[in-house]
């Protein structure tokens, strides 16, 4: 089955909720952006980084506005499920945008990344304008749903469309490109639910959109076992080098 959440921020409790218990291979969790286990690489968060490789479940994340991108595109891009991801371990897979995942017999598109509303306070150290999507990235969504016949069984973002934005009255002054496409989403696109996570709330908006923060989702016409790869908590991909600076000679 599939689990759908809110944004994490490196917080492991969430991965303790009680829906979860009797979560094993068969299933997968997937976080709707700013997972923020990938963040300042300290000895702390490599350490919650390997209790979720001892999870018994599949976790799987869009990027959001709070992450290290660095650290995220140090992973090889690898096939899985039908689409593109970073697979960072067997049972824990970067989500990129634009991609079309086939999990548990039902079509996922996910879209992460965002704006955020501190970059204003963040520095170069702590903010990364990758995480706003890019025109080449939306060019690449449109074309892949195109492929599909615009039609998908569920959508994974962490912004929501525009009239979402004033609906639920966050952000409402704030317009990327990306609101703008997701808006055209909501007319072309065919699909059962639309879930996000950028403005931390639960909350339900008829007839097919879940605002989700904390909660947990369960899809519950989602069967049969979800990862592509056998699970094993011993295998975990090594990220690529970063490329070195560049010095006057």
């Amino acid at each position: 089955m599939v689990y759908v959440t809110g944004d994490t921020h490196g917080d492991f409790s969430r991965f303790k909720h009680p829906m979860l218990k009797k979560a094993d291979a068969n299933d997968i969790v997937i976080v709707c952006g700013d997972f923020g286990f990938f963040w300042d690489d300290s000895k702390k968060e490599q350490k919650l980084r390997e209790k979720l490789l001892d999870l018994k479940y599949t976790v799987a994340f869009v990027d959001g506005c709070h992450e290290n991108y660095d650290m995220l595109e140090a992973y090889p891009v690898e096939e899985w499920n039908g689409g593109k991801a970073h697979v960072i371990a067997p049972n824990l897979v970067h989500l990129l945008r634009g991609e079309i995942y086939t999990i548990c017999g039902k079509r996922f598109f996910t879209f992460g990344g965002g704006h955020s509303q501190d970059f204003e306070y963040r520095t170069a150290e702590n903010w990364w304008e990758r995480e706003q999507p890019t025109y080449e990235e939306i060019l690449h969504a449109a074309e892949n749903l195109k492929a599909h016949d615009n039609t998908v069984d569920y959508i994974i973002t962490h912004e929501p469309p525009a009239s979402l934005k004033d609906c639920l009255r966050v952000d409402m002054m704030q317009r990327l490109e990306v609101h703008a496409f997701f808006e055209d989403l909501t007319q072309i696109c065919t699909f059962q639910q639309w879930y996000f996570g950028k403005c931390h709330l639960n909350r339900y908006v008829p007839v097919k959109y879940y605002a989700v923060f904390d909660g947990i989702y369960p899809l519950r016409d989602t069967q049969g076992k979800a990862p592509g790869a056998a699970y094993d908590p011993s295998v975990t991909a090594e990220p690529e080098p970063l490329p070195e600076e560049e010095t006057d000679a």
